[in-house]
């Protein structure tokens, strides 16, 4: 299976009493989510499952790609490592899945997948993590396809 793991780009600061999911993505925002589409579109399988978080920002990010996403609440901010693998249905979904979150959510869940143990990798605004399950010699692994951040398209 092909999990692709793309952090929302840019967006605005939070301020006391705003509502975190209504954040929008900044002018940078947006040109970094059109650079990391780009990538997406043209190394995406046609038939590739994409599941956004609920957060403006996200849907944002994802509209960038031109296509159809579905929402889901299990990946809104504070999701956990679980919560967000069960989305993928990780590992044993037979098709490509894109999920479109947040940090430190989508870091956790990289460290998880490779192993790390001192938790979470930093996942930069607008970068994606492209991981692939395999198994070798009876044993699951996960692997790192690529990871691309938009200021080096």
């Amino acid at each position: 299976m092909d999990l692709i793991l793309w952090r929302h780009a840019e967006a605005e600061d939070w301020t006391e009493g705003c509502n975190d999911l209504e954040r929008a993505l900044t002018r940078t925002g947006e040109k970094q989510a059109k650079r990391m589409a780009g990538w997406l579109d043209r190394h995406l399988p046609d038939t590739t499952r994409i599941i956004c978080s609920p957060a403006v920002r996200c849907e944002q990010t994802v509209r960038a790609l031109g296509r159809k996403y579905k929402v889901r609440s299990e990946l809104a901010p504070g999701t956990t490592i679980d919560a967000s693998l069960a989305v993928a249905q990780w590992p044993n979904n037979k098709s490509v899945v894109l999920l479109v979150g947040h940090q430190p959510s989508l870091g956790e869940a990289i460290g998880f997948l490779l192993g790390i143990e001192q938790g979470g990798c930093a996942v930069r605004k607008g970068a994606a993590w492209w991981l692939r399950t395999r198994e070798r010699d009876g044993d699951v692994q996960t692997v790192v396809v690529a990871v691309q951040a938009p200021e080096f398209l």
